[in-house]
């Protein structure tokens, strides 16, 4: 390389006819014919002369030129290819620059699978596309640290706990997707950022549920015949939760048994089995007269198209000026059990679709006590069709 640096000056360069002008130490510009010119760095490495592109003139200024052209002699004195090891730092910063939008987007995909319907009832993504994406959206997931989350999520960390926890949960999801991917991130930012939040100040607030001696009451009360109130009466009688209630198909009952497909049940698919529900006579009768609204082999159909929404049943009760929920009639179930039967719990948790017993246990017990649940849903659908409420108890 040449020792007479700085030969150049801007003038000179703006001046320049076509043809090729050194500054010195490699640096070169090529100057067109159009007026235009490129900035080029030449090299000697391993007895081989090489030419770097450093920039178009006058977007890359004289001083910017020499700056460029200085660290990249710099690579070449370590014994560097100054061409390769800027592709390298290229596919490097490429690579980095993944923003969490689009990591969390990838992570969702991928996990489709494993989640209740693919995903479509979007509430694994939810928690981050309103209180994370926002904020954090845009910045390439390499470059967010503890603090970064910390900020995002305290608005809500006490007053909405169990949305932050699953945000949480997402984010550190999305973090081990981008460290599989080959992202240089900190694994341990979401961990870091739940100790500066602190301990949440939360109370769990459980569903509510009526009380299981009320039930007959608002059963009875569910006389309209409305594809709202079929679809309660048979939620109350199965002891079920909504989403396969609302998903339920004809091509899934046969007599007296209805299975939900495994996919439908909750948690990931493939970590439970189908699972067959006893259908008591009042829930054959009402499954009877929802037949007769079914479409498409669905029995519970939208307005418009697919199904009852999530809300439907809630907002029926809500109108009712009830506190109580859809969900917490499963409560009522188990209390009712509990209270007014001797049902063995293995038996009453079985139908509410719980895995009982450990791991061993359940290995070597493969029966689903269908039997035994045939008698205490019958016992259930009589107890709320009838007008008077008595004790059961289930002698097994």
């Amino acid at each position: 390389m040449a020792r007479a640096l700085h030969k150049l000056t801007t003038a000179t360069v703006k001046a320049a006819q076509q043809g090729k002008y050194s500054d010195g130490g490699g640096l070169w510009v090529y100057k067109r014919k159009d007026g235009g010119a490129q900035w080029v760095l030449r090299y000697t490495l391993h007895g081989r002369r090489h030419e770097m592109g450093l920039g178009a003139y006058p977007e890359v200024t004289l001083k910017e030129a020499r700056e460029s052209a200085e660290t990249w002699r710099a690579v070449v004195r370590q014994g560097k290819d100054a061409i390769k090891e800027r592709e390298r730092q290229r596919r490097e910063a490429e690579r980095n620059m993944h923003i969490l939008s689009d990591i969390a987007t990838d992570a969702f995909e991928s996990r489709k699978a494993e989640l209740k319907g693919d995903g479509k009832a979007g509430r694994w993504f939810t928690p981050l596309e309103l209180h994370v994406l926002p904020k954090l959206g845009r910045m390439p997931i390499a470059e967010i640290d503890q603090r970064d989350i910390r900020d995002t999520l305290a608005p809500i960390w006490h007053d909405k706990a169990d949305t932050a926890r699953k945000a949480m949960n997402r984010l550190n999801i999305c973090f081990k997707h981008a460290a599989a991917l080959g992202l240089d991130v900190d694994l341990q930012a979401p961990e870091k950022a739940k100790a500066l939040l602190g301990k949440q100040r939360h109370t769990v607030r459980h569903v509510p549920a009526l009380p299981w001696q009320d039930v007959p009451a608002f059963y009875r009360s569910l006389a309209g015949g409305s594809v709202t109130e079929l679809a309660l009466q048979l939620l109350i009688l199965t002891a079920v939760r909504s989403y396969p209630l609302r998903h339920i198909h004809d091509s899934q009952i046969d007599g007296d048994v209805w299975t939900i497909p495994a996919e439908n049940m909750k948690g990931r698919v493939g970590a439970t089995q189908d699972f067959r529900v006893p259908l008591s006579t009042e829930a054959q009768r009402v499954i009877g007269e929802a037949r007769k609204f079914s479409r498409d082999g669905y029995l519970f159909s939208g307005v418009r198209r697919g199904v009852i929404s999530d809300m439907t049943m809630s907002a029926f009760m809500a109108r009712r000026g009830l506190e109580a929920r859809p969900h917490g009639f499963r409560s009522s179930f188990r209390d009712w059990c509990a209270d007014a039967t001797n049902t063995p719990r293995e038996v009453a948790e079985t139908a509410l679709g719980h895995v009982s017993g450990g791991s061993v246990e359940r290995a070597y017990r493969r029966t689903d006590f269908l039997e035994q649940r045939r008698a205490l849903m019958e016992r259930w659908g009589q107890m709320c069709a009838k007008e008077e409420t008595k004790i059961y108890k289930i002698n097994q």
